[in-house]
This record gives structure tokens, C-alpha cells and sequence, in this order.
């Protein structure tokens, strides 16, 4: 566990928890002290909120902050809120703002990573980075780099999900693998998940937070309003204190391992079992793309084009089909065969550019 996590002195995973956004001072403080002596280890609120379009809810800005000071006195909590800019930064450390988040939309720009860095350096307050909108390792990491350059020691990252033009049943597509690519090359920085964001509906927030508990996540951030149906901003995501406390029961927290010998021999059986059958993946995978080369050089010399649509959408839909009849997700058969498509196709256009 992360030294500055330990400094909560807890034995379960960290929880942030609080409204999207900041409305008024009663309703901070209402949240904040129905959260108060639960599993809660810091408080979080918007104070500006970045928009899509103009014309909505923005935040209540710097007077949010003073509510922030009040809740804290009040209730012992630390205070997280988002930072876009460097005036946020100087503004949060004015009000001693214990926790510092930098949003999705935020960290596709390095120049704004930067900047928020810059303001930071060398501060002993604690730093988390969202995940980039877009599909971008290099962007998160470059993010993280920034900010460890600037010598900012207490540093995290949140798994917001990414944004997608397919709709699926998440708001933000969570991308397992881009996050456990990320925890690999980072294995010392704590990861958090945000089901609020990933799923948009409150209904998911539970099982999105447990498959990320699966994976050994470090902790959570969770949007709780005491009125949702009612919040200023992001309502469908939002869940009650109550049920936040539900969750904390019914939340399992599984071990990182087992030395047990029995447990260790059999997980090795059941792991050679999977290196045969990925080599066996592979080997087929294999021989699909020398079909597809053979099927270029037929394209090639009656001069028909690459990408035949018709019969994409005839693959997709069967592929579909039998994935389900054999138990398999759907998203997750698409991600599987577009990437053999993209695959294939890059093949067949080598074959055909070849002179």
C-alpha cells in the first residue's frame, strides 16, 4: 500500500466519496456528515465543472471552497475537488485542500498538465490523474511523468473509463486492459476506480467497483448526494450515503495470493492448461492471416477492393451469435474479430501494394 494511503491508517481499500458538484453550503454539509464515521476517507466536491456545452451548471466556484474549509472543521474529513488550471491550484492551497484530482478533459492536454504541475512542485499534498478521454496510454503516462518531475511526492490514478462514439451499457467504456497495462508499468502508484463515471447509472456503481476490487485495485471515488434525483449535475450516477454504506457491506476485498500449497499447485496445472491453448490461439491466428494473403492476391488480380462491408457485417453478426451460445460477451467478441479484421486487412493491403 501507498505510504501516503497508509497515512489514513485503514485496512480496506480507500474510498473518496461526495457530490459531483458543490451546491450550496447546506447540502455539503449535510453529505459530508452523513458520511462521517463510515468507510469514507476523504470527501469530495466539484467546485468548477467543466461542461460539454456552455449554458449548463459550471460550478459555484471559489465560495464552494470556504463550504469545503467548514465540512472539514467540522467533521474531521479531508477535502478533494478537481483543478483545471494553475488558479484552481493556488486557490485549493489557499483553502488547504487535502486532495487535488486532475479531470479526463484536462489531461489530454499536456500543456495544462504542465502548468497544474508547475504550481505544484514540491507540494506534499496529494495528487491524482485521471485517465486521458480517449483511448491514450502515452497521454496518461506523460501526464504522470509531469507530475513526478515536479517532485510531487503523494501521487495516484483514476480509472474514469473512456469515451466512445458506439454506444455500450457504460457511459465511459472502462478498457480493463489499457488500466492494467497502465498498474504494470506503475505497479507503485495506487489506481482508483470511478464506477460514477465509467457506468453513468447508479445501479452499476457496485459491480464496477467490485470488478475493479478483483483486480487489486488501491481504492474508489464515488459520487453520493443525499438528494440525486435532485443534483445540479450528473443526478443518473449518483448514489445515496445509505447505499454507499450498503456497498462497504457488501463489498468483497480479495487477497493478492495464496501460499497455500494446495492453492499454488493447482493454480500452475490450470495456468499451463491457458499457455497451451493462447499458444494454440496463436498458431491459428496464424494460419487465418495466410488465408487472408491468399484472399489479397485474388482481390489483387481481379482488382477488387480491400474492404468488402457486406461481408464484414455477415462475419460480425454470426461471430456474435456463436460467441454468445458459448457464454462470451458481446462487446467482447466485437473488440476480438475487429482486431482480426484491422489484421487481415492490413495483410491483404501489403499483398495488394506489393509490386
Amino acid at each position: 500500500m501507498s505510504p501516503w494511503i497508509q497515512a489514513y491508517e485503514i485496512d480496506h481499500p480507500l474510498v473518496i466519496a461526495g457530490p459531483c458538484s458543490a451546491e450550496t453550503e447546506e447540502q455539503v454539509l449535510t453529505i459530508a456528515h452523513a458520511l462521517k464515521n463510515s468507510d469514507v476517507s476523504v470527501f469530495r466536491a466539484g467546485i468548477w465543472k467543466p461542461r460539454t456545452r456552455p449554458g449548463g451548471f459550471e460550478g459555484v466556484g471559489v465560495i464552494g471552497l470556504k463550504w469545503l474549509q467548514r465540512a472539514k472543521a467540522e467533521t474531521g474529513l479531508p477535502m478533494a475537488i478537481e483543478v483545471a488550471n494553475r488558479n484552481h491550484v493556488e486557490l485549493a492551497l489557499e483553502h488547504d485542500i487535502d486532495v487535488l484530482w486532475i479531470g479526463a478533459r484536462t489531461t489530454v492536454n499536456p500543456f495544462a498538465v504542465q502548468e497544474i504541475a508547475d504550481a505544484l512542485r514540491g507540494t506534499n499534498k496529494t495528487v491524482l490523474l485521471k485517465n486521458p478521454v480517449n483511448p491514450d496510454l502515452s497521454l496518461w503516462i506523460g501526464g504522470l511523468e509531469r507530475l513526478h518531475q515536479a517532485n510531487i511526492s503523494n501521487l495516484g490514478v483514476i480509472h474514469r473509463g473512456f469515451s466512445t462514439y458506439e454506444k455500450t451499457k457504460y457511459r465511459n467504456q472502462p478498457e480493463w486492459h489499457i488500466a492494467i497495462e497502465f498498474k504494470q508499468k506503475f505497479p507503485e502508484v495506487p489506481m482508483i476506480i470511478d464506477p460514477s463515471h465509467i457506468t453513468g447509472k447508479r445501479d452499476m456503481v457496485f459491480q464496477v467497483a467490485q470488478e475493479a476490487l478483483d483486480l487489486n485495485y488501491d481504492g474508489m471515488i464515488v459520487e453520493t448526494h443525499h438528494s440525486p434525483d435532485k443534483a445540479w449535475s450528473d443526478a443518473a450516477q449518483q448514489v445515496t450515503p445509505e447505499h454507499l454504506k450498503q456497498m462497504f457491506v457488501d463489498w468483497r476485498v480479495r487477497k493478492p495470493d495464496d501460499e497455500a500449497e494446495d492453492f499454488q499447485i493447482a493454480m500452475h496445472q490450470l495456468r499451463k492448461k491457458i499457455d497451451e491453448m493462447d499458444s494454440r490461439l496463436l498458431e491459428v491466428l496464424g494460419k487465418r492471416m495466410e488465408v487472408a494473403e491468399e484472399i489479397g492476391k485474388l482481390k489483387k488480380a481481379k482488382n477488387v477492393s480491400v474492404l468488402q462491408s457486406k461481408r464484414w457485417q455477415e462475419v460480425l453478426d454470426k461471430m456474435t451469435q456463436e460467441g454468445a451460445e458459448k457464454g462470451l460477451g458481446q462487446e467482447f467478441i466485437l473488440s476480438i474479430f475487429r482486431a482480426i479484421h484491422q489484421e487481415s486487412i492490413a495483410h491483404q493491403e501489403k499483398i495488394i501494394l506489393k509490386k
